[in-house]
């Protein structure tokens, strides 16, 4: 007889007791605007408030993963607010195929890009040789060779995500943390790759998810941010809060005689398939920082590797399954949530809640970037940015600020949360190897995320102004 292979069983998690609570809640923030006349929000309005609370209940509580939710909110607003409503509207608000085009937005393609370009990286071990030959010239000494450690990090995040690059550089940094005495010094060493990692993240639009949820907001709206001219926004406060995160460190857990031997010997493959991915994605980033010049988007840039990688059968399909396909479908549910509160109105009726235009632009900045930087700790950053973001971007015509300005700020803002262990993955990855107690990585987050929220709400926007970025 033929043999006939069984599907493995599939288990079924069993929800915790704040997802059940999640659940339930979810289903009440629902249907409340639903049932009940909201004053001031048309049926429309109405709608679009119910999608919006349930997001923020499932957000928040996790009661199903973030990407389900934000798959259920472009689901919804077809079922809800388009010509294909199970109950009709008197004018269509969002086009069912404007809402599906959320999943193939001009920043997915972007960000596509450069998770291909990660995965090729980390297939070709490119990765890990960079950072071995870039760590040379900080060898010798264990302060220098932190800060060599933490800049190679940062910008390697820029380009990679930060997970796969906290991956990578404990990868190197392994045999010195076993080589280290057990003390502060393990532990300052460890905890340097994750804050790195993390504040990189900041400073090109593929580095962060909030950074590609805030450029497909604004460009909803009409505002085009380059590559280039993300990098001038973030860079600088990536640098400042790089150099403040390093001078923390070292001094407070790495001696300046602490033994330190980083192993900076680089095998770089010589395949001709290694070859042409590294021209292929050299050639890519060269176009991402050369787009004021030759004038092609950034987000087309970012698909011609996928084509070319593919065509030249340098990489396949079996590379694109495991690209961060969650990550994608959750920054679309958040293009498509902010173009749905724009459309129906609801973001109108937000903002005229709270007497906004009635506060000092200083204090509201602040404001935002704190709630950016609290809720990110707890929540996952991208769901903070889905939530946070559209709203800035509303909020802006009413208090007549730059939009691009607010929307920046809170999704740099959102990338500063480094505080618990699983307000990151970077977070999750140093607390796993047992060398970072929770208070040390407690301790560090809220130094860097109050500073972060000072030059943010302070600093960035005169800066910003001051030399004609906005």
């Amino acid at each position: 007889m033929p043999r006939t292979s069984r599907r493995p069983t599939v288990t079924l998690p069993t929800p915790s007791r704040l997802q059940r609570w999640g659940l339930g809640l979810g289903a009440a923030a629902f249907l409340a605007p639903l049932l009940l006349d909201v004053p001031g929000l048309d049926p429309a309005g109405e709608r679009m408030l119910a999608i919006f609370l349930l997001a923020i209940v499932l957000w928040v509580t996790e009661a199903i993963p973030l990407t389900a939710t934000a798959v259920l909110v472009i689901l919804l607003q077809v079922l809800m607010l388009s010509e294909q409503a199970l109950v009709g509207l008197e004018t269509e608000v969002l086009s069912a195929s404007d809402t599906f085009a959320a999943l193939a937005d001009p920043v997915i393609m972007l960000f596509l890009g450069g998770f291909l370009i990660a995965e090729g990286a980390s297939t070709f071990k490119l990765d890990r040789n960079l950072a071995a030959v870039l760590l040379r010239p900080f060898a010798g000494n264990a302060r220098r060779s932190v800060l060599g450690l933490m800049l190679i990090t940062a910008v390697l995040s820029m380009f990679v995500s930060n997970t796969a690059t906290t991956a990578t550089m404990f990868a190197v940094i392994v045999p010195v943390l076993a080589a280290l005495p057990p003390g502060r010094a393990r532990t300052g060493l460890a905890l340097s790759i994750p804050v790195a990692a993390n504040v990189g993240g900041i400073g090109t639009p593929v580095g962060s998810p909030p950074n590609a949820i805030a450029l497909g907001a604004l460009s909803a709206q009409g505002h085009s941010v380059s590559f280039v001219g993300w990098m001038l926004l973030a860079v600088p406060l990536m640098l400042v809060l790089l150099v403040l995160a390093w001078v923390l460190l070292t001094r407070r857990y790495v001696p300046s005689d602490t033994p330190f031997d980083l192993d900076t010997t680089a095998e770089f493959d010589r395949s001709p398939a290694a070859r042409l991915f590294m021209v292929i994605a050299g050639g890519t980033v060269l176009l991402w920082l050369t787009e004021p010049f030759h004038g092609i988007p950034s987000s087309t840039v970012g698909f011609l590797p996928v084509v070319l990688l593919l065509a030249t059968q340098v990489m396949s399909g079996e590379d694109l399954k495991r690209l961060q396909w969650p990550v994608l479908w959750l920054v679309a549910g958040g293009i498509s949530l902010g173009t749905g509160i724009g459309a129906s109105g609801l973001d109108d009726w937000l903002i005229g809640l709270v007497g906004w235009d009635r506060l000092p632009s200083t204090i509201l900045l602040l404001l935002l970037t704190t709630i950016g930087v609290a809720l990110s700790s707890v929540i996952s950053n991208s769901a903070t940015a889905n939530l946070l973001i559209p709203l800035a971007l509303s909020l802006s015509v009413a208090v007549n600020l730059d939009p691009t300005m607010l929307g920046v700020l809170v999704a740099l803002a959102c990338s500063l949360a480094m505080v618990l262990p699983i307000s990151t993955p970077p977070n999750a990855i140093a607390y796993a190897t047992g060398e970072v107690p929770t208070q040390a990585m407690a301790t560090t987050g809220i130094v860097i995320g109050v500073v972060g929220v000072v030059l943010l709400s302070l600093v960035m926007p005169w800066l910003w102004t001051t030399l004609g970025l906005l």
